[in-house]
């Protein structure tokens, strides 16, 4: 494995080293194959003739994290599982407080090396951080999310797209190919591993119901491919011109599956590489599964105020502060935004289509969050609903896009100033009457909210 992928190495704690398994830490990436920390477990465990083992480590409660997105999660994993089993790879799942959990673990199995995946978010940073000081033996971080890695694409945070575009199209073709396979592991450990209760699993654990959502969709690697297909096969073609009209039936519908890296972004790419690749259609989707997403990882790697205010640019900061004690016509508090209850019928549809579906459409997710900061007090309260509703009710909330896009409708992350206007100041303003020129807004509306009375 190229070392470049490697974004934090820390030494072992101890002159003696444990002679034990090595140990693949799963978290970000939850799949078997396209899988670069796994492949690099699995590189240092050959090569020291040693069992390779996976943990995954399951906290009680993520962020605003409920039963509908551990569901997804567990169902996913339960397949990877077998496809590691299958591979002579062992899989636990420690439920409770990694802190608390992983230490004890690789202390009871003599565990020689661990490895985990990367993650720009600075929970998961910190747990990383405050493992490697508990644990005596070494543990790698390794960026097996972004097609180049992190450190390698820029050294700093970008100031856009734009900036950041060049530089990752440049290292495409170096980074871009199929990543070694895992293959049947030699030394299998079976020594007082844990089973997992799958089919009590999910029940153990005390999680919040959203009522009106009903996850129809399969989760795991496999569908996740089959989506992928599906979307390349049927969607694709019409990406370009219909991807910013949510009654039209043309994203990849990957976010997901990409968020539980049940897929990789690397695979995607690889797959419309072999279809159509010159495309514009694919341009624009490449756009976004590549420069928007390793945009928004690299905002929150190097950015440890991704989800607050301080973290917008100092031009939009003077912006918003100017713009403090402007009127708004309306407010509306934490609540009213939760159940859809403003005078914004485009809104309310929005955010029905997240309560029932687990998703926003891209371009009204746009519109929907900068709406929250102008019917709110503060940009700052702004954050605080937004955050709080994306992480708890989308699908792939809890995540470096979803930070990125809030920090850029609230407050000009990756965007540049606009024409000043009142509350917004310079930040770049969205209306009804530039929805309706884009799509059929009553058709969408009626779609989430029909006729039904959402008391």
């Amino acid at each position: 494995m190229d070392r470049r992928r490697i974004i934090k190495h820390y030494k072992s704690t101890t002159k003696e080293q444990a002679q034990g398994p090595i140990l693949y830490w799963m978290s970000r990436e939850q799949r078997s194959e396209d899988h670069w920390p796994l492949s690099y477990a699995q590189e240092l465990a050959l090569k020291e003739n040693k069992p390779l083992l996976a943990v995954f480590t399951l906290m009680e409660s993520f962020l605003e994290a409920n039963h509908s997105h551990y569901d997804f999660m567990l169902r996913g994993l339960k397949e990877v599982a077998k496809n590691l089993e299958d591979n002579r790879i062992s899989f636990v799942i420690l439920q409770g407080d990694p802190s608390e959990m992983l230490p004890r673990f690789i202390e009871e199995h003599r565990i020689s090396h661990v490895v985990t995946d990367f993650d720009p978010l600075k929970h998961k940073r910190n747990l990383q951080e405050n493992m490697a000081n508990t644990i005596s033996v070494p543990l790698d971080v390794v960026d097996g999310r972004n097609i180049v890695p992190i450190t390698t694409a820029s050294p700093k945070q970008e100031y856009g797209a734009y900036t950041l575009r060049p530089k990752l199209h440049k290292q495409l073709d170096e980074f871009l190919h199929q990543t070694p396979i895992i293959i049947n592991h030699p030394v299998v450990y079976k020594k007082n591993l844990p089973e997992v209760p799958w089919d009590s699993l999910l029940e153990s654990l005390e999680l919040k119901k959203n009522s009106y959502l009903e996850i129809t969709y399969p989760s795991g690697p496999k569908a996740a491919g089959n989506q992928l297909q599906e979307f390349i096969d049927h969607r694709l073609k019409n990406y370009s011109a219909h991807s910013n009209d949510p009654t039209k039936e043309v994203l990849s519908g990957l976010s997901p599956y990409l968020h539980f890296g049940q897929l990789s972004s690397q695979r995607v790419l690889l797959a419309l590489e072999e279809s159509d690749f010159s495309s514009s259609a694919t341009a624009d989707f490449v756009e976004q599964i590549f420069v928007r997403k390793e945009l928004s990882d690299n905002y929150c790697y190097y950015n440890s105020n991704y989800d607050n205010i301080k973290g917008f640019p100092d031009w939009a900061k003077k912006s918003l502060d100017a713009h403090r004690g402007d009127l708004r016509e309306y407010l509306y508090d934490y609540k009213d935004f939760q159940y859809g209850k403003t005078h914004d019928e485009l809104w309310n549809a929005a955010q029905w289509e997240l309560l029932k579906t687990g998703k926003i459409h891209s371009y009204l997710r746009m519109y929907w969050c900068k709406k929250i900061f102008e019917w709110t007090k503060s940009p700052e309260e702004a954050m605080e609903i937004a955050i709080r509703l994306n992480d708890g009710y989308s699908l792939d909330g809890r995540d470096p896009n979803g930070y990125t896009g809030i920090a850029w409708s609230i407050g000009g992350v990756h965007d540049r100033a606009w024409k000043e206007r009142p509350v917004f100041g310079k930040i770049r303003y969205m209306n009804y009457n530039g929805a309706k020129r884009k799509f059929d807004v009553a058709k969408y509306i009626h779609t989430y909210l029909g006729d039904e009375d959402h008391e």
